[in-house]
């Protein structure tokens, strides 16, 4: 029985075909060095092989998930002929969450907690955009305060989300100061969101028919101590990269995508107003009351990165120039419908040690009214009923156009809700801006695009 066993301690065949194999010419020559024996493979065909790819010296080369440079968890498979990119193309799932199947097992009202978790970097967007839906489908109008509010919270997401993009981007292509300071300044913008909201992120503060609570009584002041300091800030980001040559000479001229591409892709956001139209679903199909205000949707002709960089920057200039308006024009009022099926997140009050529900109202549904137990039971536990139907309703998410497809069968819970979300679609651009060009464009043409993987696998 041993015969047949390979010798384990020297890892050759001594078996009866081993045995044989040794005296036949097949085998690879050898010779001995002072190191021990070498043995000299040939491949068999390998000489032939090595005719055939004479000519063609292409190698495929995979970028991510786990570089640094990838924007996120995005991987990226390319070819290439030398320092050349001839094929490119996206991997992507390395994040996905099924949050779209898992707001079927949610009720309306819950659902807020998992869309913001999508897009991590513009969460009121998505809160924004699924609670409209819902709002169409319920057939209500929100108060016009709620609307203000809603405006302010995504213009200071809108900075916070662009800033990110410009750090990230820095980082990636060598600017280490533009990372920094980038991150300096999105934090500015997250206290103020965490002062307004109540977090830092993921806020589910945007609720179907309004909003959860109102604005905490200091919020005039300190949103306009936030417009100051960014005010003062912003430029400094010309001084630093605009006009620095290597900046310039890392962006300019690559990453080139014409509008034409771009309709043929569908692709929407700063990446298509780099290619000369101005398409804003703020300004085309006004939401929220953005009719309301004075802004500017800015475009270039550029097409390549650069171009997005300086759109970027100057649209941060024109979410400060609406949400100065909205703090001069806030209205008063109420911020949840009056429909006291669905107000129910806007009626919690906060308890004089900052958590939970305030002791009147705790005492009113526990011991005065049997009727508004039941009610607030039901509220929470089952959620209000949507009457059945379907709508599509998109907003202009720093990234392009964000659209919530959401189904209804008449119940307390979504039957279908899908996204088409804005980082998903414009991914399809990065072969095309890839494509002909270096490697390390590659780097430069991804960071442009500013996908965020947590929506694009969501």
């Amino acid at each position: 029985m041993t015969e047949r066993l390979s010798d384990v301690t020297t890892g050759t065949d001594t078996s009866g075909p081993g045995r044989d194999s040794v005296d036949t010419p097949e085998i690879a020559d050898s010779r001995k060095t002072t190191e021990g024996t070498v043995y000299t493979v040939t491949g068999g065909d390998w000489d032939e092989v090595l005719a055939d790819a004479v000519h063609d010296e292409r190698i495929v080369m995979n970028l991510g998930p786990q570089h640094p440079s990838t924007h996120g968890v995005l991987r990226l498979v390319l070819e290439l002929e030398g320092e050349t990119v001839t094929h490119a193309r996206s991997v992507i799932g390395y994040l996905h969450t099924g949050i779209e199947k898992n707001l079927e097992y949610r009720n309306w009202v819950q659902g807020v907690t998992f869309i913001t978790r999508t897009d991590y970097l513009a969460p009121l967007h998505h809160e924004a955009a699924y609670c409209m839906a819902v709002e169409k489908l319920l057939g209500v109008t929100v108060p016009d305060k709620a609307q203000a509010i809603r405006v302010l919270l995504m213009e200071i997401n809108r900075i916070s989300s662009h800033l990110v993009a410009l750090a990230t981007g820095g980082m990636e292509l060598g600017a280490l100061t533009g990372m920094t300071s980038g991150f300096r300044e999105r934090e500015e913008a997250l206290h103020l969101l965490e002062h307004l909201t109540g977090l830092r992120m993921n806020h589910a503060f945007i609720r179907p028919g309004g909003l959860a609570q109102d604005l905490p009584d200091d919020a005039v002041e300190k949103i306009t101590a936030f417009v100051k300091i960014m005010e003062k800030r912003l430029p400094d980001y010309d001084k630093l990269l605009t006009g620095q040559p290597i900046w310039r000479n890392r962006m300019a001229g690559v990453g080139y995508l014409p509008v034409d591409a771009c309709l043929a892709l569908g692709i929407t956001g700063p990446i298509l107003r780099s290619a000369g139209l101005a398409w804003d679903l703020r300004k085309i199909e006004p939401y929220c009351g953005y009719e309301n205000y004075q802004f500017d949707v800015p475009t270039s002709n550029a097409a390549d990165c650069f171009a997005r960089y300086l759109l970027r920057l100057e649209e941060m200039h024109q979410s400060l120039r609406i949400i100065k308006q909205v703090v001069k024009s806030l209205p008063t009022g109420p911020v949840m419908v009056e429909d006291a099926k669905i107000a129910w997140p806007a009626q919690l009050t906060i308890g004089s040690d900052g958590m939970g529900n305030s002791l009147e109202h705790v005492r009113k549904i526990m011991g005065q009214s049997m009727e508004s137990l039941i009610h607030h039971f039901k509220l929470v536990t089952e959620g209000f009923k949507v009457p059945a139907g379907q709508v599509y309703v998109p907003v202009e998410s720093p990234r392009g156009e964000l659209g919530y497809h959401v189904v209804s069968d008449g119940g307390t819970r979504p039957m279908r809700v899908h996204l088409r979300e804005p980082s998903f679609v414009n991914l399809q651009s990065m072969p095309a801006m890839c494509e002909g060009g270096m490697v390390a464009d590659v780097i430069a043409s991804v960071a442009s695009i500013d996908p965020v993987m947590g929506g694009c696998d969501r």
